[in-house]
């Protein structure tokens, strides 16, 4: 590992990788049908539903990989974004006793947004995949 803002990065990919993975895990567990019900009845297409679960299982393993991280990362801020405007907000940053408030989502957000601006190479599958193009793209450059 080269320096300690790679290691940073690669805490910050392992965790928000991992933490979406089983957000989207349990949407399934627990009846995607009951997420397309929920977000009907908060006045989203019932569809989203499977986007958003897909986005988070499918996107925290690409994540915890090290595979197109700072594109998925940017799903993640705009699924975060999403859940603080549309359900969080109302409730408050600790939330109001029945349901959480938008601290964890927050934070999940500026995790995102930290690995969309600056990504995370450490023990990435895209160095390996990816490692004779981005030499072509510095060659071409320059």
């Amino acid at each position: 590992m080269k320096n300690k803002h790679e290691l940073g990065a690669l805490i910050l990919r392992l965790v928000l990788g991992i933490s979406f993975f089983i957000h989207g895990v349990s949407k399934f567990q627990g009846g995607i049908e009951n997420t397309v019900g929920w977000f009907e009845s908060i006045g989203l297409p019932g569809f989203l539903a499977y986007a958003a679960a897909l986005i988070e299982v499918v996107g925290g393993i690409a994540v915890v990989l090290g595979l197109f991280t700072r594109l998925v990362s940017v799903l993640f801020v705009l699924l975060m974004a999403g859940a603080i405007m549309k359900v969080k907000l109302a409730v408050g940053f600790l939330g109001n006793g029945q349901m959480a408030g938008y601290e964890l989502d927050l934070a999940f957000l500026a995790m995102a947004v930290s690995l969309a601006v600056t990504g995370s190479k450490a023990y990435a599958l895209d160095q390996f995949i990816f490692k004779g193009q981005e030499t072509e793209n510095k060659t071409a450059v320059s």
